[in-house]
């Protein structure tokens, strides 16, 4: 096991010195609290073995303190924030900041759609077993600290291959009242104003927030506007018992530059030809939160928790070789199509820790339940205006009208057996209960609705996983393998075209996540974490082709089914050395510190059947062939951050610089790009961002900095559908101004 770990160790820092030597700027900065940030761990920091009810021992996780690190928080930029969590993927739509998308491990970034993303510990998604979308994030200016647990959170959070990821608010505990406020500007008109109250009386507390962004974006066509307002109120009965209530509104409007074609996006990836595409979606979240500890052994949370949110779009949405031109018949553009979703969905969920001994060594047990009922109606397909705002009325009625509902009911138990003070062993068990059910009109034809044939999809799932922890001084060894699934999504049961077929015996994908680690901190100026992961991920669904009724006379439909394995498998690692405290000179020249984040990920089809069709009938023969071997779409071969930081009493500086290796956008790994810009492979790219802060007068600060530095020409993704078919461009070099106080 020694050997084994120094291997890995020694390829960790053969990597660091690799890319050191072909990179001049590998540098960033990671913001330290002045003062008594020297006896702070550096950020990311890790989970206890048990906090707020959850059982972490054995799971890798990532804790990061927002304060700790610069970065452009008023437009959310992942690629700064998420910079010190090996392994994330992030897609950069556009530079608004409304919406975050991440993955790990090569899973898709989609909206963080893999992971079970939670604001407070409560879910955020649209839905999570239908259609598990997070179209709303909170702004970063409002978060405290993100919490990230991999594969192993889903025993005790949800099946989520991704793991949970959850933005944890700030709150005011210690002053009566207190203001805070942070205003910025930036380039191509970036307006951010973020203000909040807080305060502790008595036994009540309370913080309210509001956060107002708009700009006109660097790409054309791409002006939004966002508000995000937050409401939280306390009331503890006593040291033990406290019950909570909060509430979060957001509304937006954002206008779709969409996608560019390879050489639209080579000639000018500034530009857009779609200047009649938006977007919104009005949410509102909210949660009921009991806390009690009973006494010193058994401690219990439950939250009552609930989303009302809708999802609108409208536009023109042909590939971008596609020209909306005004027509010389009517003088008009051509109608937009509306879509539109509706969400309501409710849970109730409930987590305890008993803590108890066998002999003379403590034991955790965490064990709970969740009760959830989530409402879709989705419209799609409606006629809209051929005018250019931002107006969702439709001519008739919609096309699509399906009504989808999804109810879940779950039980989780994992226990921690200390076999000793410092080897211990967390078995655990999940076992759900799943109803999705789906029905109403899925298309018209003549006039005649065709009707989507009521389905309903039951299923009872157990999940069992095994995590080891063996701690020495301020070091671990860690273990897990814990299984996970993903559930048929609605978008699984409504195909593109009403001729095309699904299985009845349609499966949940299903597989299992594994770890092994080493991480820790070591006299206070190294803080690591270096693991080997491995993600099977089985019955995967798709589309192969068929003869209708068995006949080449009749033609051909897609038949939609489980087709095959992913497997996702790879090394990830992260090293910050705090270099003036290594050579006990931090007190005269503050803190410098090093970091390097490094991912390495072979994420490969191991079985996926496709086919294709040609000729006419009588005469078609369909041809079937298996991805074996090819690389999973979207996902790099590697990801890594490395970056120098500076901070003392008043000052705070960072720098950091970015790798992600190409990738292939269609599971055919189609390298030529196609002319309407869908698919095609997507070239590696660097990124070099700046970031700083200056305090003063004790509660003022300016922070300011510089996005993509040497004005990288580059892209994440393309998109087949929204936000526009094609490549979607990253943004060149912006700055932003900001300036604040706490009182």
């Amino acid at each position: 096991m020694k050997t084994y770990f120094s291997v890995i160790i020694s390829l960790f820092a053969i990597t660091i010195q690799a890319q050191e030597n072909d990179l001049a700027l590998n540098d960033t900065i990671k913001k330290l609290q002045p003062v008594i940030i020297t006896i702070k761990q550096q950020s990311p920091e890790r989970m206890p073995e048990t906090k707020e009810n959850v059982l972490f021992s054995g799971k890798k996780n990532e804790v990061l303190k927002l304060s700790n690190i610069n970065g452009n928080f008023a437009t959310n930029n992942a690629r700064e924030i998420f910079s010190r969590v090996p392994g994330v993927t992030v897609w950069e739509n556009e530079g608004s900041g409304i919406q975050i998308n991440v993955g790990v491990r090569g899973l898709s970034p989609n909206r963080s759609w893999e992971l079970n993303t939670r604001q407070n510990g409560y879910d955020i998604s649209s839905d999570v077993f239908g259609y598990p979308e997070a179209y709303y994030n909170p702004p970063l200016e409002a978060v405290e600290t993100l919490e990230l647990i991999r594969g192993g959170s889903s025993l005790q959070f949800g099946p989520q291959f991704g793991g949970m990821l959850n933005y944890v608010l700030k709150r005011e505990n210690k002053k009566k009242f207190s203001f805070e406020t942070q205003n910025t500007v930036g380039s191509y008109g970036l307006m951010s104003s973020y203000n909040a109250i807080g305060g502790k009386y008595k036994k009540f507390s309370y913080y309210i927030y509001n956060h107002s962004r708009s700009g006109d974006g660097w790409r054309e066509n791409s002006e939004y506007t966002v508000r995000n307002t937050h409401a939280f109120i306390e009331y503890r009965f006593n040291e033990k018992t406290k019950l909570s209530a909060e509430y979060t509104n957001m509304d937006y409007k954002m206008q779709q530059a969409g996608g560019l074609t390879d050489e639209q996006f080579n000639s000018n990836s500034q530009q857009s030809l779609r200047e009649r595409n938006w977007f919104g979606t009005p949410w509102n979240l909210f949660s009921i939160n009991f806390d009690t500890k009973v006494n010193d052994k058994f401690s219990s949370n439950t939250k009552l928790f609930g989303l009302i949110g809708e999802r609108n779009s409208v536009g023109f949405n042909a590939t971008p070789n596609t020209i909306d031109a005004i027509s010389t018949t009517t003088n008009n553009y051509s109608n937009r199509r509306v879509d539109r979703d509706y969400y309501k969905n409710f849970g109730v969920e409930n987590r305890n820790i008993f803590k108890y001994k066998l002999g003379k060594i403590n034991n955790n047990l965490a064990f709970g339940a969740r009760i959830y009922k989530a409402n879709t109606q989705r419209l799609q397909e409606g006629k809209g205006t051929t005018g250019s705002d931002f107006d969702l009325s439709v001519e008739g009625r919609y096309a699509r009208d399906i009504d989808f509902t999804t109810e879940n009911v779950a039980v989780f138990a994992e226990n921690q057996f200390k076999v000793t003070e410092k080897l211990s062993i967390t078995p655990g068990v999940r076992y759900e209960y799943i109803k999705n059910t789906g029905e109403g009109r899925f298309g018209v034809s003549g006039g005649n609705d065709i009707a989507f044939p009521n389905k309903t999809i039951s299923r009872s799932k157990p999940l069992f996983g095994l995590g080891i922890e063996h701690k020495f001084v301020s070091t671990n060894l860690y273990a897990n393998i814990t299984q996970a699934y993903r559930p048929v999504l609605f978008s699984d049961l409504t195909p593109p075209a009403v001729t095309d077929v699904i299985d009845t015996n349609l499966k949940d994908a299903s597989g299992f996540n594994a770890d092994l680690g080493f991480r820790g901190t070591y006299r206070k100026f190294l803080n690591f974490d270096v693991s080997l992961f491995y993600l099977s991920y089985n019955n995967r669904i798709g589309g192969v082709r068929q003869f209708i009724n068995n006949d080449p006379t009749q033609g051909t439909f897609i038949f939609r089914t489980n087709l095959g394995e992913t497997v996702n498998k790879g090394i990830e690692g992260f090293a910050n050395i705090n270099v003036t405290k290594l050579f006990e000179i931090d007190k005269p020249y503050g803190n410098l510190d090093i970091f390097a984040t490094v991912s390495f990920i072979d994420s490969r089809y191991t079985d996926f059947v496709v086919s294709t069709a040609s000729g006419t009938a009588p005469n078609v023969t369909i041809k079937e062939t298996n991805l074996n071997g090819n690389r999973v779409e979207n996902a790099p071969r590697y990801i890594h951050n490395f970056g120098v930081s500076w901070s003392n009493n008043n000052i705070s500086a960072t720098a950091q610089y970015k790798m992600s290796g190409r990738i292939f956008t269609d599971a055919n790994n189609t390298t030529t790009a196609s002319a309407n810009g869908l698919t095609g492979l997507l070239d590696k790219y660097n990124v070099f961002d700046l970031s700083a802060e200056y305090k003063f007068l004790e509660n003022y600060n300016i922070r300011g900095g510089i996005n993509n530095l040497f004005n990288e020409n580059y892209a994440t993704r393309r998109a087949g559908g929204y936000p526009g078919p094609g490549i979607l461009p990253g943004e060149g070099r912006t700055f932003y101004l900001s300036i604040g106080a706490k009182l």
